[in-house]
Order: C-alpha cells, then structure tokens, then sequence
C-alpha cells in the first residue's frame, strides 16, 4: 500500500485543498512513519492481512478528511490508531450483524503470510487466542510504548481501566505460554533455553 493509492482513494468532495490537514510532504511523511505499526497493529487485531490494508487505507482517509484532527504529530497518531480501531470494531459488528463471527479468520494472501502470522510456539500464537481487546492492549503497549493514557485514548476506555486490563491481558497471555510449554524466565519445557 502506497501514500498515493490512499491519496487517491479519497472522495472527490474532499479533493479541495483546504479540506487537508496537511499538505502532500507531510503526509507522506506521517505515512511512512505510520503505516508499518498501524498495519502491525491490525493484522494482529483481525488477523487477516487484506482486511488490514482496508482498514488502515480507510484510517488514513478519515484522518485526511477529518474537520479538525489533531495538529500534534504524537496525538495525531494516536488519533489515527483511535480511527482504526473503530473501523475494526465496526467491520465486525458489522460481520456479527449479518450472521459472522466476531473473531472470524480468512485465509492469508499466500503461505508465507501463513507462516509468518501464525508460526505455533511463538508469541503470535498466543496472542490469536486472546479477545481483540486484549491483543490491542498488549500491542499499544509493548509494541507501540504507549502509555496509558495514550491507550485510553486509541481504546475509547477510561484511563483508570488501562491497568487492570492490562494486568488481565497479561495473566491470561502467561497462562497460554505456560500451558504451550514456555516456563518463566526462558525455560521451555522445563529445559532452559
């Protein structure tokens, strides 16, 4: 996915300068420093690479066509992840509505994707077997270094919520290594690594 295609995906009445936030350089600028930890980020989240690529395309539109994003390049992030994760939770709404699941699984572009997504006894694994909510937790957090407050912000959750979601997130992450043979400290199987 390129800055153009997401450019040149954006309504034709949106197409006057003065509805950007921000010039051409500068969005590319945000892009680059964006897109590999927002399509990172939903790929965990759905699990699904082309679903990825729609959502954080759309993201990016929205962000672009927005009546006052923030002018912050930190909040404009965080508000860019905010985007994509209300688009992620209103495709599979959306999915429960018409009779999907909310979890539902397709099949990868190709089998290296496969691989590289769902390598069992990695860490990925085990983040597949934990609820959306708890994988984007654990992301913002260890992935992305956001505190939070910033993870309230991207999550629409209270601030104060943040910590004990996140202790839950990691208890039940540790559990499911622990229950693949990871033991604390390194040691897999009772054998240290």
């Amino acid at each position: 996915m390129h800055n153009h295609a997401v450019a040149a995906t954006i309504p034709a009445r949106a197409a006057a300068e003065e509805c950007f936030a921000m010039d051409e350089g500068e969005f590319a600028r945000f892009y680059d420093a964006t897109v590999r930890p927002l399509r990172g980020y939903l790929t965990r989240l759905s699990r699904n690479v082309a679903l990825a690529d729609d959502l954080a395309q759309e993201a990016y539109c929205r962000v672009l066509t927005a009546a006052a994003p923030p002018t912050d390049a930190d909040r404009l992030r965080r508000y860019l992840f905010r985007v994509a994760t209300n688009l992620y939770r209103d495709h599979f709404r959306r999915a429960r509505w018409d009779g999907g699941s909310l979890d539902e699984t397709h099949e990868p572009a190709d089998r290296d994707s496969e691989r590289r997504l769902h390598l069992r006894g990695d860490v990925g694994a085990v983040l597949d077997v934990l609820t959306p909510r708890q994988r984007a937790l654990l992301w913002l957090a260890y992935v992305e270094g956001m505190q939070h407050r910033e993870i309230a912000e991207v999550l629409g959750l209270s601030r104060l919520s943040i910590r004990p979601l996140l202790f839950r997130a990691r208890r039940r992450m540790a559990r499911e290594l622990r229950a693949r043979g990871f033991a604390p400290g390194g040691a897999v199987d009772g054998r240290s690594s």
